[in-house]
């Protein structure tokens, strides 16, 4: 399951006030130091050979030695254990950062052993290679977290409505606009109701449940010599048997994942789609982690320490399994009482319709009639678009994958054409949850067995460069909108999986066109805990263990500035006005240092050679900064008052 955001028209209006969102689409191995190959289970155990130069070069993300792994590559283990932690002492939590950071995994290593561990089991028929073990360990810091090791705030401005007011607020302070009220408010919260409390989301995964014990106590040890508390351990582990990859109600999870640029190979067929997955477009890795281009070259807007990095979102979603069954039964005989659904239809065939899928994975739009088990490797979603299904009457408007990840075919309104897929790029987030508890077994009556009353759920997580644009429009404009898709009557409803409970109109055709029948879903997932974090990259988490933090707002390579986007360092802010100038403000809007291009200009672009440069709308330079020639140089806008283009330690250009 996803969890979590409607749109209406897409319109693009960018303020980028130190992390606010442009662009936005209205339509509503332990002990490893970084960049060595990871210690895995038995001695000779197979290790990826390094990338060669040119698929490096292909796909550089695949080898970045300063990304944590979970982010792109993904830790993929049976087992995983959050420690939720707070720090009493500033030195000593920043002592424990210092001799943590050998021990945290990099993109780089975790995708070498995902690449190998997956030759090896598909050379072995499907199953898991014997001796093939490893353990990753990764470290996000929440706001609280962040400025107690920085001794500082780490924004120099937090302007309202952008990423850096809600990674500020925290989880819990945004529940309400979330839809985590009643029995799902943070007041019943098992963690981060006080997002003060918790500074730091130690994620520890393993293929081996007993190596991951070993892993915590150690790791509990050291956070108690660094006068460190554990608030909270989360648990979760893969389902057994066959309800292996699944999560509690029965369906195959984390199915559609995005692709990603420069990580992900592009088919050659189709280069907008992951090599083997024409249903899986490719992403530009911005979306997802900080510092790469991002969809229309839009700004972060963010610091320099978050550069590599990427904010995190824990969830600890509780699942009423049986409750929700008996919703499926008794809304199915609703839909049979008005002549919607087939005489021979069991619950499975409604349930298949409120997530989109059979529990199998296989999609209804490819299937409706009844479940086909998808063969081994094969892509489920390579034929899943829904141009041809506007109405909902193969998988319904208000089916979760539809409310949570619209794909293809979604209109603005009824007899609108359908909005470009790649106008969603931007709200894609990267999942990697897993479930809680155990199976549910209702025959055993037994809580230590599995039964109704047993807790269980899903450990939500997912990465993604903007929590407002990204994780929270999902949630609150697609998948708790009952007015989403839009402009429809009657309204589809919200995400009957997922979302807040409410009435749902199942469409379906009729002699005069389409009739839909009212069904009433309550919520059967009740939320028990959140935290927002941020997984910083290895440099900026070696600058915190020395108590530095570097704030400046950064513009990285292939940025593109637009009329109304500004970058807000507090102390100064650049401006690219309606005029077509390029002003740098002071804190005082006064403006100290100006392009001269008004009338003329209408955008500023950074460049991957380290120029800054304002354009006309035919492309024609307008003004440089003449820094041509530097690649990896650097645009910072710097709180102390002045914006400059830097390389290494010598300046190459600055403004005022």
């Amino acid at each position: 399951m996803q969890s979590p955001p409607s749109p209406h028209h897409p319109t693009r209006r960018t303020v980028v006030r130190a992390g606010a969102c442009a662009a936005a689409l209205a339509v509503g191995i332990p002990g490893t130091a970084a960049g060595a190959a990871p210690r895995v289970g038995a001695p000779g155990t197979p290790v990826a050979p390094p990338a060669s130069r040119a698929a490096a070069q292909a796909l550089p993300l695949r080898t970045d030695t300063t990304t944590q792994g979970d982010i792109l590559a993904g830790f993929r283990k049976d087992h995983v254990r959050l420690l939720l932690v707070h720090f009493h002492h500033a030195g000593k939590a920043r002592r424990w950062l210092g001799a943590l950071l050998p021990d945290l995994s990099t993109t780089d290593q975790v995708t070498r052993f995902n690449a190998e561990f997956s030759r090896a089991r598909t050379l072995r028929g499907g199953v898991d290679p014997a001796g093939m073990a490893t353990l990753w360990t990764g470290l996000s810091l929440t706001h609280p977290g962040l400025s107690l090791l920085a001794g500082k705030d780490p924004f120099p401005a937090v302007p309202a409505g952008g990423t850096a007011e809600a990674f500020r607020d925290g989880a819990a302070a945004r529940a309400e606009a979330l839809g985590d009220t009643g029995p799902s408010a943070p007041d019943s919260w098992l963690f981060g109701a006080s997002e003060d409390d918790v500074h730091a989301v130690l994620t520890l995964a393993a293929d081996d449940s007993g190596r991951l014990a070993e892993a915590v106590d150690r790791h509990r040890r050291s956070l108690d010599a660094a006068a460190a508390t554990v608030l909270f351990g989360q648990d979760g582990a893969t389902l057994p048997g066959a309800l292996r990859g699944h999560e509690h109600f029965g369906f195959l999870d984390a199915i559609s994942q995005p692709g990603v640029r420069g990580f992900d190979p592009s088919d050659a067929a189709n280069p907008a789609t992951v090599q083997g997955k024409s249903g899986t477009r490719l992403v530009p890795a911005g979306e997802f982690l900080i510092g790469h281009e991002r969809v229309g070259a839009r700004p972060a807007g963010l610091p320099a320490w978050a550069t590599g990095g990427s904010f995190h979102v824990v969830r600890r979603l509780a699942q009423d399994v049986p409750g929700w069954w008996n919703q499926a039964a008794e809304c199915l005989a609703e839909l049979k009482r008005s002549g919607a659904a087939p005489a021979d239809a069991d619950p499975k065939w409604l349930a298949a319709r409120m997530i989109g899928r059979w529990p199998g994975g296989a999609p209804v739009a490819t299937c409706p009639v009844a479940e086909r088990v998808p063969l081994p490797g094969e892509d489920v979603d390579g034929a899943l678009d829904f141009h041809d299904d506007p109405q909902g009457w193969t998988t319904p408007l208000f089916s979760h994958i539809r409310k949570s990840n619209p794909r293809g075919g979604l209109t603005p309104a009824p007899g609108r054409p359908p909005l470009p897929i790649a106008q969603l790029d931007s709200r894609r987030i990267i999942r990697r949850g897993i479930p809680f508890g155990p199976p549910h077994r209702p025959e055993t009556g037994s809580r230590a067995e599995g039964g109704d009353d047993t807790t269980r759920g899903l450990l939500f997580v997912s990465h993604q460069a903007d929590l407002v644009e990204q994780f929270e429009f999902i949630a609150k404009r697609w998948v708790n909108e009952v007015d989403f898709p839009p402009a429809r009557h009657p309204v589809p409803g919200a995400d009957p999986v997922i979302g807040p409970g409410s009435q749902a109109a199942f469409e379906c055709p009729s002699e005069s066109g389409s009739r839909a029948t009212t069904l009433s879903f309550q919520r059967f997932i009740r939320t028990e805990g959140a935290v927002y974090a941020f997984t910083p990259s290895l440099p900026t988490l070696r600058a915190l263990a020395a108590g530095r933090l570097d704030d400046s707002i950064e513009v990285h390579a292939g940025t593109v500035l637009r009329s109304g986007d500004t970058l807000d360092a507090g102390a100064v802010r650049l401006s690219m006005e309606s005029s077509g100038d390029l002003v740098l403000y002071d804190g005082d809007g006064r403006s100290v240092w100006s392009a001269g291009t008004s009338g003329t200009g209408a955008e500023a672009r950074f460049t991957a050679d380290g120029e800054l440069a304002v354009l006309t709308a035919a492309g024609r330079p307008l003004w440089s900064s003449k820094t041509t020639g530097h690649r990896g140089a650097r645009l910072l806008i710097r709180p102390s008052g002045d914006v400059v283009i830097v390389q290494g330690d010598k300046t190459l250009w600055h403004a005022g």
